[in-house]
């Protein structure tokens, strides 16, 4: 499981990055079910425009992430996906990094029958949205803690290394919005991977 120390780092674009190659785990109803992390997006507060906590907006939907890291941000997006984000930095420092793609791993015949699926495809875990219904993960976990040894989810090191050289960094999805900070290179795919989401 990773420790509090690697999700506390000031610094959104390194955990991102740091992410990839590492495992998301949950465990709901019986059922655990897991992937290797393959693509991630880094959100900073106060200066990115991107970010949900733009200029330190406080509301009941971001509060989360003004929190130490280590816990779940989970919001709902376009009325349809429940997308999954961790939350990084210092306490008070509303950092996040959403996880948009994994390779799933663990129980995967179970994560086709959450998504519908009868036989393995990319697009059963690759997109924010599809991740989070083949492992289960819903608004209504935001704020849970991801270093309860007891916990749902969590986030495991299984000791795979991504060099710098197999990351491919462009501008992330979405943030059209955004003005000067829809530009930043701030979306991270592992090289080859058949499971991130198109590129944009």
């Amino acid at each position: 499981m990773l420790p509090l120390p690697f999700f506390t780092r000031p610094d959104p674009v390194q955990v991102a990055k740091d992410l990839l190659g590492k495992y998301l785990v949950t465990h709901f109803d019986g059922q655990m079910t897991a992937g290797k992390i393959v693509e991630t997006e880094a959100y900073r507060a106060p200066d990115d425009r991107a970010c949900h906590a733009f200029g330190n907006r406080r509301t009941a939907r971001t509060e989360v992430m003004f929190a130490a890291g280590g816990r779940a941000y989970i919001y709902f997006c376009y009325g349809i996906h429940h997308l999954f984000n961790v939350v990084t930095g210092p306490e008070g420092m509303a950092h996040a990094v959403l996880i948009r793609g994994i390779e799933p791993t663990d129980n995967v015949e179970f994560m086709l029958e959450r998504r519908g699926l009868d036989k393995l495809h990319p697009k059963l875990t690759a997109g924010p949205g599809a991740l989070t219904q083949a492992l289960g993960i819903h608004t209504s976990q935001s704020g849970l803690s991801l270093l309860d040894a007891g916990g749902p989810i969590w986030l495991e090191d299984r000791g795979e290394v991504i060099l710098e050289e197999n990351i491919i960094a462009s501008p992330r999805v979405g943030v059209a919005y955004a003005k000067e900070c829809a530009a930043w290179p701030w979306r991270f795919r592992i090289k080859g991977s058949a499971w991130t989401s198109p590129a944009r």
